[in-house]
């Protein structure tokens, strides 16, 4: 797809890709969609990705996940596997029209399943787009808040509202304090996406009524609700340095120089294979260079079917790339994969003819992707 095209996600959670689309919408991974053949090579690592992830000095290595996913036992094994998913990301569940779908009125149930998972299993929850709020609580739970603020999964009642300046911001203010309220201590997406791949202002429900002070708003109320709460701004293509990157640098140092609460910047990271950015290490060190962490927050690597031997060997490498630079900058927290297996990614519903963008195939083997992430983190 074309840089600024927006595509509505139907296979998984967030949407988004990091080279060439304006991907803004995250759906649930449920059911396959997949047209990839099996892989013909495999990974061979048995290192654990959590496990690794941990002895390189980072705070995470996680898989974000949904609801419709949760019957597959074969699935949930893998992903309660601790020695490599030691982080949750709930990809659709803490969205705006599936926490308050009527205004007021507040659904945490699918979120909460999530969180009780995560939880039986000793695991971190970063909690997806919601305004968003991060928090490493040692062994404690941690879960990232995806998302508070969104122009994508708006009820009706926020997206048609008609509303003024001032009561929006009062629904802003509300939701997004009640959301981090309710899963404190947690790493959150409070703004999600807020930017055009050419560096300017998405147009959306919030922009258009409030302005730039929705970003202030919604930061502010999860503050107030979460003193503790990681807060962070994310969006795609901000993987290496562009115009959208400079776009994020100047409202984060805007952003601190006015007071207002903010922790850290996800970087989407929706790949190509053969196409990760040269300065995506760069880029991760002007954004921690603000003051701020970065996490890599949906991380997937596609290609262009068939597999083959040589598609699966470069995505190995880009794999390492990415995981390479993440562990070459301190201030890079985490990492976090857009599912783990291609059986549930939302990439080929999204993209015609592409997928197998994962770290396992349909089959819940291993790719050479998965030696790619060890490599990255210990060479």
């Amino acid at each position: 797809m074309s840089a600024g095209e927006l595509i509505q996600y139907s296979n998984f959670t967030p949407v988004h890709d990091s080279t060439s689309l304006d991907q803004s919408t995250t759906t649930a991974t449920g059911t396959s969609t997949s047209t990839t053949s099996a892989p013909t090579s495999t990974g061979t690592s048995t290192a654990g990705l959590a496990v690794v992830a941990a002895a390189a000095g980072k705070k995470y290595f996680g898989s974000a996940t949904d609801n419709s996913e949760l019957t597959d036992t074969a699935y949930v094994a893998g992903l309660s596997n601790i020695s490599d998913f030691k982080q949750l990301t709930p990809g659709n569940s803490m969205k705006w029209d599936a926490t308050e779908p009527t205004r007021g009125t507040f659904t945490f149930t699918n979120g909460d399943t999530i969180v009780a998972l995560a939880q039986k299993n000793g695991q971190l929850v970063r909690g997806m787009r919601f305004i968003f709020s991060d928090n490493y609580l040692r062994l404690k739970l941690l879960q990232k808040g995806h998302n508070c603020v969104w122009h994508n999964q708006l009820p009706s009642w926020v997206s048609s509202g008609g509303f003024d300046n001032a009561t929006l911001t009062s629904i802003v203010s509300n939701h997004c304090g009640t959301l981090v309220g309710h899963y404190k201590g947690q790493i959150w997406d409070v703004i999600n996406e807020p930017f055009n791949d050419d560096g300017t202002w998405r147009s959306s429900v919030f922009y258009n009524t409030m302005g730039t002070s929705y970003v202030t708003v919604a930061l502010q109320a999860a503050r107030a609700a979460d003193p503790d709460a990681k807060l962070y701004i994310n969006d795609y293509n901000i993987d290496g340095t562009g115009a959208k990157s400079t776009a994020m640098v100047n409202l984060v140092t805007s952003l601190k120089a006015a007071g207002v609460p903010i922790d850290g910047i996800g970087v989407q990271a929706h790949l190509i294979v053969g196409s990760v950015p040269s300065t995506i290490q760069a880029n991760l060190e002007q954004f921690v260079a603000l003051g701020v962490e970065v996490a890599i927050t949906e991380l997937d690597i596609r290609m262009t079917l068939p597999v083959t031997d040589a598609l699966l060997a470069q995505q190995k490498k880009d794999y390492q790339t990415v995981i390479g630079a993440c562990k070459a900058v301190s201030g890079c927290v985490g990492v976090t994969i857009w599912d783990y297996t291609d059986k549930y990614s939302w990439v080929p519903s999204t993209f015609s003819g592409q997928g197998a963008a994962l770290p396992w195939d349909e089959n819940l083997t291993k790719k050479p992707a998965y030696d790619g992430i060890v490599a990255g983190f210990t060479s």
